[in-house]
């Protein structure tokens, strides 16, 4: 069953998203030639614990690390080592903490030092993936025409969706109903209700979708040894997510999640109605543009 939550949920959820999204950011800053992934791993972790968080991921089935760390042709889910990351490398790090009860859960993929144009496309097509997902989740809509949105766009760029993972539903367990697929048909799927929270995280490789396990015995690498990337946020079914870009971050990839009302959209509609009345019909005059305004106001009020 798919859990809804409620708006006090949703709020703690939306802190949960900032910490991890600052957490996140200062990870970043640490990716480059020379740095071994079990050095990332043990930062992430002292950052969760500074936050005053938990992280969700370490003995979650086993799993012995904080964060996964995948480099190249690495898709998810791969435990950190002393492998040290190498120009030309690209690296994905997925993380979750525990904060008041509740999960977040996230990953970016990161380019270590100059990497070559096709994998800065296919770090550009995944994220652009993802914020096309976004763009797509509202109440009334099925889970399957957002992985069809994110399928069609992969795919029409040249890569491959992988299909064998996928999203997740998420709230007080790390992983809850739905399945989040990254393709799909439309029309199809539970219908996206008010109060759903999941996590989008479209999984793009440079070849073929097919998969394997990775030598770790816990993550999942590409079949065809082609690059893949990932990216992923966790998403709010009745509200509008703002992604903010911080200007210093290496690959200007955004991080930063929280929640505002779908009335800004609402609001900007009437805004935008009220210019046009007031271009067509009063001439472009000052006195029109002011009365427009002044009338707008006060509908709002």
């Amino acid at each position: 069953m798919i859990k809804i939550k409620t708006k006090e949920e949703i709020d703690i959820m939306a802190e949960a998203g900032k910490i991890l999204a600052e957490i996140m950011k200062e990870l970043t800053a640490k990716v480059k030639p020379g740095v071994s992934t079990k050095d990332l791993d043990k930062t992430a972790e002292r950052l969760v614990l500074r936050y005053g968080a938990k992280p969700s991921f370490k003995n979650y089935d086993n799993f012995p690390a904080v964060l996964c760390t995948c480099i190249n042709e690495e898709v998810v889910h791969c435990v950190p080592c002393s492998r040290k990351l190498n120009q030309g490398d690209i690296i994905s790090l997925d993380m979750g903490i525990l904060y008041k009860g509740y999960h977040s859960d996230m990953a970016v993929t990161l380019p270590v030092g100059q990497i070559s144009e096709e994998a800065q496309r296919l770090i550009r097509v995944t994220k652009k993936a993802l914020k096309r997902g976004i763009k797509k989740v509202r109440p009334g809509i099925t889970f399957g025409d957002i992985g069809n949105t994110i399928q069609r766009y992969a795919e029409g760029q040249g890569y491959g969706v992988i299909r064998d993972l996928c999203g997740h539903g998420i709230g007080k367990d790390l992983h809850e109903e739905p399945e989040v697929f990254n393709y799909g048909k439309r029309k199809t799927g539970p219908i996206v209700k008010q109060g759903m929270v999941f996590c989008l995280e479209p999984m793009i490789s440079k070849g073929d979708w097919h998969i394997k396990k990775a030598q770790d015995g816990y993550g999942f690498q590409t079949k065809d040894g082609s690059l893949s990337a990932h990216f992923e946020h966790t998403i709010v079914g009745n509200v509008k997510i703002k992604i903010e870009r911080f200007p210093k971050a290496p690959t200007n990839i955004s991080f930063s999640l929280f929640v505002s009302s779908q009335v800004e959209t609402t609001v900007g509609a009437f805004y935008l109605l009220f210019q046009l009345y007031s271009i067509i019909l009063c001439k472009k005059s000052p006195i029109g543009l002011f009365l427009s305004r002044y009338v707008f106001c006060v509908i709002m009020k």
